[in-house]
């Protein structure tokens, strides 16, 4: 069972939960890919049949953004937790060093990969960085062949959305990657180029509000979350239901 939240299907599952079930995916061979909305992305895939479709398609969709959260509850449906897509792939990075599992790094800027690799590679002792590539290509040909041959069991895909999801569900039949989970920004902040908000001001659920405080340019995405909400109380008032079938 999913909670429906303005078309997009989210799994009522806390990050513990969802780490398990990717462990499961590795463990038993499986293949799928993890996807991990904000508002935006649901907003997107509110115009978007196809994009809508890919989500639908994933193993797990798990509710990144605070504004899915809130939209839950106005629907009358609440989601248990939040899951932040970095905060989901890095207690997947922990359990997955203690069993020396293979790790290929995909996107960002040329070589963002590289030193998210080294940062990931000293904090979560026992990890094998298999393969990184940028996110930068016209063809993506001799990308799909390197992680072929790198064999990970788990891919960050982190080209944004919505190609990054839309790449995920074209190749995850050809490719050897048992999971693979699209997570935007995540390379930036593995890094250390982009830094997440003090923990404080995440446990209020006030990341987006100190983001657009160091970053005022993002405004214009940032007045979305409102429209998002707005909606979700008119989808309420209209006796809109909140959960469907997976």
């Amino acid at each position: 069972m999913r909670t429906d939240v303005l078309g997009v299907g989210f799994d009522d599952i806390d990050i513990n939960e969802a780490v398990g079930a990717a462990l499961d995916i590795i463990a038993s061979n499986g293949r799928g890919y993890i996807v991990t909305p904000n508002p935006e992305i649901v907003w997107l895939a509110r115009k978007d049949e196809s994009f809508r479709n890919v989500l639908e398609g994933a193993k797990l969709v798990l509710p990144d953004g605070i504004g899915i959260i809130y939209a839950a509850r106005i629907l009358g449906t609440p989601l248990r937790a939040r899951v932040p897509g970095i905060d989901f792939a890095s207690a997947l990075l922990r359990e997955l060093a203690l069993r020396g599992g293979k790790l290929f790094l995909f996107g960002a800027k040329p070589g963002v990969a590289e030193e998210a690799a080294e940062k990931i590679e000293a904090e979560y002792k026992g990890i094998n960085i298999c393969g990184v590539n940028d996110g930068y290509f016209e063809d993506d040909t001799a990308i799909r062949a390197k992680i072929a041959a790198a064999e990970p069991d788990v891919l960050f895909v982190c080209l944004g959305a919505p190609k990054q999801e839309k790449w995920m569900a074209e190749t995850i039949a050809s490719l050897p990657a048992k999971i693979m989970i699209g997570l935007g920004g995540a390379l930036d902040v593995y890094s250390g180029r982009t830094k997440r908000a003090p923990k404080f001001w995440r446990k209020l659920g006030l990341e987006w509000l100190y983001r657009l405080l160091k970053e005022p340019k993002r405004i214009g995405r940032m007045l979305k979350l409102p429209l998002f909400l707005f909606s979700a109380a008119g989808e309420r008032l209209r006796g809109g239901k909140g959960r469907k079938e997976k």
